[in-house]
């Protein structure tokens, strides 16, 4: 384990996505939400000493391992804008999403969600995504924006800052009763069905 007191939040950051994306195989096409809670990165309680500063250092890391795998992300605003997320339009015209009308701002949105918006191209608000991964960083509860069945993710390191992280990556519902083969490995004519 790293000692985090010598690692900066954009690398603590990028280690964490790094490890989820290369579980979750996220890539083009795949989506990452994001939660965060820059209070709790900073040792305050949720929604009581966001950072635009913190919000940037963990951006940082985020771009990077995105640029690296090419997968798009969403933030997640916080319960004032009732957890919308922040996005790039060409995601939310992609996904045929609902957008919200609002632009994040520290007090109404978080300090994550508005540095994240402010960096984009061309942002707009989305409703509800149904995401392949997500990092929760601070307990922000992104579950809600997640596909379903959501599998959990523990990084190594479980830390940014001072907020706990969990992650989580989902995968396709698995269908089908006691005969049902979920890969594609050998095959055995005895159980065809007629």
């Amino acid at each position: 384990m790293t000692d985090i007191s010598k690692v900066s939040l954009n690398e603590q950051t990028a280690r964490i996505v790094r490890e989820l994306a290369e579980a979750a195989v996220l890539g083009p096409g795949k989506v990452l939400v994001i939660g965060a809670s820059t209070s709790e990165v900073v040792g305050r309680r949720i929604g009581t000493g966001g950072a635009l500063e913190t919000a940037q250092q963990l951006l940082q890391g985020i771009a990077k391992v995105q640029t690296e795998f090419g997968f798009a992300v969403a933030y997640q605003c916080c319960e004032h804008l009732n957890r919308a997320l922040a996005m790039e339009r060409e995601l939310l015209e992609r996904l045929g999403l609902t957008e919200v009308a609002a632009v994040p701002i520290p007090g109404a949105g978080g300090s994550m969600a508005s540095a994240a918006y402010r960096s984009m191209k061309e942002p707009c608000l989305a409703e509800s995504i149904e995401a392949h991964a997500g990092v929760d960083i601070g307990e922000t509860l992104i579950g809600m924006h997640l596909r379903r069945v959501a599998v959990p993710f523990r990084p190594t390191e479980r830390y940014i800052g001072e907020a706990r992280v969990t992650a989580a990556y989902t995968r396709p519902k698995l269908i089908g009763g006691e005969r049902a083969v979920y890969r594609l490995e050998q095959r055995d004519d005895s159980t065809l069905c007629d």
